[in-house]
């Protein structure tokens, strides 16, 4: 079976809402459009090239974006590219950013305090040209996946109150975490890290956010449990032979698998590059069989 020429919006289940904000499964993540590798790793893209890719993407039927303020090298902004290459804005482009962590002019990483967490609101404002975020992302640090995020979650209702945000996500939670926040405001998805090889917590999560009909958004999606340094070699493997047999790309597979774990779930993977745009954007169109899926799932993690 080859991969039909596809669009965003042809996905099984073509779109989920976030909120009263209705987005095609088949997203776009801003990290990589600075580099070839994230912040300030690798070789900087060409400006226009970049411009050029985001500008194909919506073309192509990409409505969401998933963006931050501290997505920065050197020399590219995230943010700023995005302005420059969609302002004034699709009516129906929605565009996602996350707060809690920064990043200074040097590039040093630091947390928020609830109090600062409005300065990141307005900076991803300014930076976007915005008066309202449509989604922000409450990214939790991983030193804090075990305590809780409400008085985070509490100042960014706030601001929500104030106009200033549409609808509140969460990001790199736990289940116990998602229950707090529901207590203290309505939240329209979650984005955590998912792929192949995905572990017990991870998967409960998932099909807990289906439950509740909130929209769940993997990050690592293409590189799986091995999350930074990449996939393990047994799901390298396994991938590669379905991979083969659908004249596709590794990446294609992990993306289709991705997006066949519900309706609910939504893809964002990211490119600087036009060619990988367009391979991502035909993995909509990727139907796997059932033995295929059965064969990807039962991948455990890479450190099991």
């Amino acid at each position: 079976m080859s991969p039909q020429t596809n669009t965003a919006a042809a996905s099984v289940t073509r779109t989920w809402q976030l909120g009263d904000l209705t987005v095609n499964r088949l997203g776009f993540g801003a990290m990589r459009l600075t580099g070839t590798a994230p912040f300030d790793n690798g070789v900087p893209r060409d400006r226009e090239q970049a411009i050029g890719v985001l500008r194909r993407a919506v073309e192509l039927g990409v409505n969401h974006i998933d963006t931050a303020a501290f997505y920065f090298s050197a020399t590219r902004s995230a943010n700023e590219l995005i302005n420059r290459a969609l302002a004034p804005y699709p009516e129906d482009l929605v565009i996602t950013t996350k707060v809690w962590p920064g990043r200074d002019p040097s590039g040093e990483w630091w947390w928020a305090t609830p109090e600062q967490l409005r300065g990141q609101v307005e900076e991803n404002l300014r930076q976007l040209g915005r008066d309202h975020l449509d989604v922000v992302n409450l990214r939790v640090p991983p030193s804090r996946r075990s305590g809780s995020i409400g008085e985070h979650l509490g100042a960014l209702a706030e601001l929500r109150d104030a106009g200033l945000i549409r609808h509140l996500g969460i990001s790199n939670v736990t289940s116990e975490q998602l229950a707090e926040a529901l207590a203290i405001a309505p939240v329209v998805c979650v984005q955590n890290p998912y792929g192949i090889g995905a572990s017990d917590e991870d998967r409960a999560l998932l099909r807990l956010c289906g439950e509740l009909g909130l929209a769940f958004v993997p990050f690592f999606a293409i590189a799986g449990s091995g999350r930074e340094t990449g996939p393990g070699a047994r799901d390298s493997e396994v991938v590669s032979a379905v991979a083969r047999a659908h004249g596709v790309s590794a990446a294609q597979v992990r993306l289709a698998w991705t997006l066949h774990q519900g309706p609910h779930v939504l893809a964002i993977p990211g490119t600087g590059d036009p060619d990988h745009l367009a391979q991502n954007m035909a993995a909509g169109a990727l139907r796997l069989s059932e033995e295929e899926m059965t064969r990807l799932t039962s991948l455990r993690p890479t450190s099991a």
